[in-house]
């Protein structure tokens, strides 16, 4: 496993935990965790994958997650993106490419941050993603029993998401992981991101049949899949070599 280095980077009244590896210069790419008990510690073996393949790698944990500072029941989808542009301001050499990789919650701030970035994005990676109403942006998340809850539980909600029109204007390269069974994110969720993907995106289906919602859990053990799923979003532009096909994959 390729060598990392954490320390602490000071937000907004917060101190994230920060693991980073690889060299600096070629694509720097940002690894995001889900909600609810996720953390940056199942990202690691993928982020020496991507270090391995002369990527400079970074990934955090949330406030109110991992060895973060913070209350979860302050954090808000807002609050995610700007500490993960916040993280990528200070540690992303500038003008480096960004591949930006979301697992569950963090599709949606995937889609916050490719708004902000535009063309700098390479790539995005997108692991059983979900996306949210506008309303829910600024709402904290608070206990689950809240408004935040009250919001994303409303049926059909997700369809005005602005995520999705993000999506649909992205022009880069982007991997949607499909789970076998996902016990979160509705089929139609799945789909709409998808066919979002596919108006402009060079756009991949990685199929993991026997996996369930937890991407992040199921590619922390499962290397062969880490290592599909990281050739599927590099390209020689981004770490100087031809990256091998995946194994299993379908394109739109």
């Amino acid at each position: 496993m390729a060598q990392l280095h954490l320390f602490t980077h000071e937000y907004d009244g917060e101190s994230l935990s920060v693991a980073t590896g690889g060299p600096r210069g070629r694509a720097t790419v940002l690894l995001l965790h889900g909600a609810g008990n996720g953390s940056k510690e199942r990202l690691l073996p993928l982020l020496a994958d991507f270090a391995a393949q002369g990527c400079r790698a970074l990934a955090f944990d949330f406030s109110g997650h991992g060895e973060s500072s913070g209350a979860l029941a302050e954090l808000s989808l807002r609050r995610r993106f700007a500490q993960a542009a916040a993280v990528l301001d200070a540690h992303a050499p500038q003008g480096d490419p960004l591949v930006l990789v979301g697992f569950s919650m963090s599709g949606q701030t995937v889609a916050d941050l490719v708004r902000r970035y535009g063309e700098r994005v390479a790539a995005v990676g997108l692991c059983a993603p979900a996306v949210y109403a506008a309303e829910a942006w600024e709402v904290p998340f608070g206990d689950g029993e809240g408004p935040f809850s009250t919001i994303i539980r409303t049926p059909d909600g997700w369809r005005d998401s602005p995520a999705l029109d993000a999506f649909a204007a992205y022009a880069g390269r982007a991997v949607l992981a499909v789970p076998g069974t996902d016990e979160v994110i509705p089929p139609a969720v799945t789909r709409a991101v998808q066919e979002a993907l596919s108006a402009r995106a060079e756009y991949t289906r990685l199929e993991l049949p026997a996996a369930g919602h937890r991407l992040g859990s199921w590619l922390h053990d499962h290397a062969e899949d880490r290592r599909e799923f990281v050739a599927a979003l590099l390209r020689e532009s981004d770490t100087g070599e031809p990256a091998a096909p995946p194994r299993a994959w379908s394109a739109s």
